[in-house]
């Protein structure tokens, strides 16, 4: 089975661990990979956001990779995020990600470097070019400054410089347009980023869902996944609404931290609560999270089962 027959479902972003002094902690990434593929994950994420892959060096870049793909030995497709301010980097990232062996790379624009679309098509044209190896586009202005727009997309597409597009740009009317564009092409991937709307992308058409809660909770979102695919959108709604009651956390320490560290750092908070993570450390510039909210994320996880 080639890697799109295989790449859909639920296709966690993995978060990185780290040891006190920021080094990378690879036994407690171990832990999160058998986590996840224990909880029936379709696929993997390594080096996105929620692995707060540009807080990374090419050293740690290459440690996590040659960590997580050893432990996953070939069980489902791995994609690995290449990001990076210019072209000629995410080149040599996405050269290293090769080596090791990863099934395909995720690629956004280029950061800081203010893009027009014209030249983001060529960043995809040299990405896909040089490395070979399948391309997931990464929708996420937030953190590029520039939206993939629904013409770029189709364009990439046409030219075969992508097989997939994950969306976290916020605009669900856009990508609900990309399903409808692409319903007759089923071999090109559509993945929201959304932990929240899982059920109705899926519903709708959406090839999967690209979650940095599932860390938390992977077995929740393949059931969502299972039940939505089949159609049974009560049962797609009831994990949906039970994983919005876990996500919560994510805006708790909202005054005092940034969006991103807030996110990212909850989900580290739980895993070190579940006994997964030995810490919960953040990579600088990010803040922890607060020891209250950590004891109020502890005493959220035992309400839902998941201590």
């Amino acid at each position: 089975m080639n890697f799109i027959d295989r790449f859909k479902g639920i296709v966690p972003p993995v978060a990185t661990p780290y040891h006190a002094d920021g080094s990378v902690d690879t036994l407690s990434l171990k832990r999160l990979i058998r986590h996840l593929l224990d909880g029936g994950v379709h696929g993997l994420f390594l080096l996105g956001s929620t692995s707060e892959c540009v807080l990374l060096d090419a050293k740690d870049r290459g440690r996590v990779l040659e960590t997580a793909l050893a432990e996953v030995n070939g069980k489902v497709p791995v994609v690995a995020g290449v990001m990076d301010a210019a072209t000629d980097v995410c080149l040599n990232h996405a050269r290293l990600a090769k080596s090791l062996g990863v099934d395909g790379l995720v690629v956004t624009a280029p950061y800081y470097t203010r893009t027009n679309q014209a030249e983001t098509i060529d960043h995809f044209r040299y990405m896909h070019g040089e490395i070979g190896l399948p391309v997931v586009a990464y929708d996420i202005p937030v953190c590029v400054n520039i939206k993939l727009l629904r013409d770029t997309v189709h364009n990439l597409a046409r030219e075969g410089l992508i097989c997939a597009l994950k969306d976290s740009s916020g605009d669900e009317g856009g990508f609900r347009m990309l399903i409808h564009d692409f319903k007759d092409k089923p071999h090109f991937r559509l993945f929201t980023g959304s932990e929240i709307v899982a059920d109705t992308a899926i519903l709708s058409g959406a090839s999967g869902c690209v979650p940095g809660l599932a860390n938390v909770d992977p077995h929740a979102y393949v059931r969502l996944y299972d039940a939505a695919a089949r159609g049974d959108a009560v049962a797609a709604r009831r994990e949906q609404e039970r994983l919005i009651d876990l996500f919560q956390m994510v805006f708790w320490s909202g005054s005092e931290l940034s969006p991103g560290a807030a996110g990212v750092g909850s989900f580290k908070v739980a895993l070190k609560h579940k006994g997964i993570f030995e810490h919960g450390h953040m990579r600088r510039p990010n803040r922890p999270i607060p020891d209250t909210v950590q004891a109020r994320i502890k005493e959220h996880l035992m309400s839902l089962g998941l201590s």
